[in-house]
């Protein structure tokens, strides 16, 4: 294992933590602001808002937008 990959394994917790957080977060606005939401639906249209931009992430990584962070 690399230097780079021994680095993220010992955040992973905190990143799954930071993208837990986002999507509870946006399901609780979502119960504030349509009290009746089908809470399943949201949940569902949440991630694939998440999901979204991480594809668009991973396109960015592989166009090398991210070569020289």
């Amino acid at each position: 294992m690399d230097v780079i990959q021994k680095e993220l394994l010992s955040r992973k917790s905190e990143i799954q933590s930071a993208v837990d957080l986002l999507f509870k977060t946006n399901m609780k606005i979502t119960d504030w602001d349509v009290p009746e939401a089908n809470d399943k639906e949201a949940a569902k249209i949440i991630l694939d808002m998440i999901e979204e931009r991480v594809g668009q992430i991973r396109a960015d990584i592989e166009s090398g937008k991210y070569d020289n962070y």
